[in-house]
């Protein structure tokens, strides 16, 4: 039988969004903060480069400005109204950050420094500005640490090392959350009134992918399985220097600190490609010029890489502005940054679509955007739809922040108004007989070699390039993968610790995710952002300037519909840069 817990607010993730999320909401309410991980180990500590916010501390700026960029960043795909949002409180999210301890690098006078980044300029196009706020190259970690702290000094409870695998409905609303204790292997049931998911992206979709190995999906699986649909989840970004064949990142702090992209001819080939801001165009279009460059045989020697190079800048830029991204070179790839080019190539990096969400975090169900009571997401598991097709750097960590807040916000406020919506008799039974059942069963198909194939698939079929051929092929292998997927077995039957559970656990949420993009992406006949079809090269406002809905009718049956994206003053026009 099932441990019970009761909280106002359950909290599913204990990344930026989750933690400021549990920050605003833990006066107001009881809040319990659940973790597959120790706090400070969420992937919101890898992310390096900075949090974009139109200051306008080294040059003018506006946040109309920066509004702008994310809207002609995301293809025309983002919701205005959710991005002016975004933009406006940018700049008091930075302050509140500083105030709750942070330490940002500073300029000579005390203010908070900023550098530029990918696609962010000033004056709707006009030349690359200064926007990107940072602590070194290491702004997500500093973050999270600092977040965590103040979490810890309002004595929020974390629940560390507990894997969230179920969401409990009643009467139509949000009841709770199941989980399995890592350490005993119990399942623990939390009863709640409001539940917040925050569970990070799913780039362990892809072979090569700066994500940790903890970003499986879970969120948005667990909520696409309760026939919550999932929004867009067609449109993945490539980061264009990801470390070649490992993808770890590295940063666009490097390109923002004036490091070039180099090609077999020592060309700096993204002047051809975006001759207004260059290395800085935005994410999408960098990952393509240099997989075009390879196409082409630019590939340094022939191979599938191109060079970024930071050699030319002052040793005291890269020992201050730049030291984790070097130290990761040293590290990974036995070179010196400071004399030697660095191998790159484009690594899946960040999921756009997600759990749909209004602008308070509140999970949305269908074409109207009617909420689903009690239920709440933000940051890279939620597509509130700041992002469109296609992120900016540094707007990620500007939304966990400011959607985290306005989502704890209004979790705190619908509990204290709200009941608990009633518990089943047994609210685990069937979690508990499908765990016991994997932990017995003691031949079948290796959870490893599933999850090699389908990562290889989604690399070579739907990554970057796509076609109507590939996206087929990769829908036909996942179909196949899902079938072994069902006859696995695990060498661990054990409890505590079980990590060969968690994995084939995990594993099934990232094969639900897969065909959720297949789907979509065979759906898309058009090519916007981060979706590049080979058959369909061009954007199509006409027929395709609509989100995404994927709905869950059967293990097999996904039914695709749309809705409107939501428009304001800037007009859909071509992407020059």
């Amino acid at each position: 039988m099932a441990v019970i817990h009761r909280y106002d607010a359950v909290i599913v993730g204990a990344g930026g969004a989750g933690l400021r999320a549990a920050l605003a909401a833990a006066p107001r309410c009881s809040v319990a903060v659940l973790s597959k991980l120790y706090p400070t180990r969420s992937h919101t500590g890898a992310a390096q480069g900075g949090m974009c916010a139109a200051l306008g501390n080294l040059e003018e700026d506006s946040w109309e400005w920066h509004a702008f960029d994310t809207v002609k960043g995301s293809d025309y795909l983002g919701d205005q109204p959710a991005i002016e949002i975004m933009c406006r409180e940018a700049v008091d999210a930075v302050l509140e950050l500083e105030h709750l301890g942070l330490p940002f690098s500073r300029t000579p006078d005390g203010k908070i420094d900023q550098r530029r980044f990918g696609g962010h300029t000033r004056n709707h196009g006009e030349a690359p500005v200064r926007r990107a706020c940072y602590a070194a190259d290491r702004t997500g970690h500093m973050i999270l640490q600092t977040l965590y702290q103040q979490c810890l000094a309002r004595n929020v409870t974390f629940f560390e090392e507990f894997q969230v695998l179920d969401v409990l409905l009643a009467e139509g609303r949000v009841a709770g959350v199941v989980a399995l204790e890592l350490k005993t292997g119990e399942l623990h049931v939390f009863h709640s009134k409001a539940v917040l998911w925050a569970t990070g992206g799913y780039g362990r979709l892809y072979k090569v992918t700066s994500n940790a190995h903890s970003l499986t999906g879970d969120g948005p699986a667990i909520c696409f399985r309760r026939g919550i649909p999932l929004e867009d989840v067609e449109f993945f970004q490539f980061h264009p220097t990801g470390i070649y064949r490992l993808g770890i990142l590295l940063s666009e702090a490097a390109r923002g600190e004036g490091g070039i992209l180099l090609n077999d001819k020592g060309e700096r080939f993204m002047e051809r490609y975006a001759p207004t801001i260059k290395d800085l165009a935005p994410r999408d279009i960098v990952s393509r010029a240099i997989y075009l460059e390879i196409r082409e045989g630019r590939g340094i020697k022939g191979k599938d890489y191109v060079h970024l190079s930071v050699s030319h800048l002052d040793e005291k830029v890269i020992d201050e502005k730049l030291p984790d991204i070097t130290d990761f070179v040293r590290t990974y790839l036995g070179i010196e940054p400071k004399t030697d080019p660095i191998p790159i190539q484009p690594t899946a990096h960040y999921a756009m679509g997600g759990i749909p969400t209004d602008v308070d975090a509140r999970v949305v169900i269908d074409e109207n955007d009617t909420p689903l009571p009690g239920m709440y997401a933000a940051g890279e598991c939620a597509c509130v739809s700041v992002h469109g097709a296609n992120r900016l750097g540094t707007n990620s960590l500007l939304d966990i922040v400011v959607f985290g807040r306005r989502g704890g916000l209004h979790m705190a406020q619908f509990a204290r108004e709200a009941d608990f919506a009633p518990l089943d008799l047994e609210p685990a039974e069937k979690l508990q007989e499908e765990l016991d059942r994997l932990r017995s069963r003691e031949e079948g198909e290796r959870v490893a070699d599933i999850r090699d194939d389908l990562q290889q698939t989604m690399m070579d079929d739907a990554g970057v390039f796509r076609t109507a051929d590939s996206l087929q092929n990769a829908k036909k292998k996942i179909s196949e993968l899902k079938d072994r997927y069902r006859k696995i077995a695990i060498d661990d039957p054990g409890r505590s610790f079980n990590t060969d559970l968690v994995e084939a656990l995990e594993l099934g949420f990232l094969l639900d995710l897969a065909a959720v993009l297949l789907e979509g992406a065979l759906a898309r006949k058009e090519s916007r952002g981060g979706h590049y079809r080979e058959d369909f090269p061009t954007r199509d406002d006409e027929n395709f300037l609509k989100h995404t809905l994927a709905y869950r009718k059967s293990e097999e049956d996904i039914e695709i519909k749309y809705k409107p994206v939501k428009l304001g003053k800037y007009t859909p026009q071509e992407r020059k840069y």
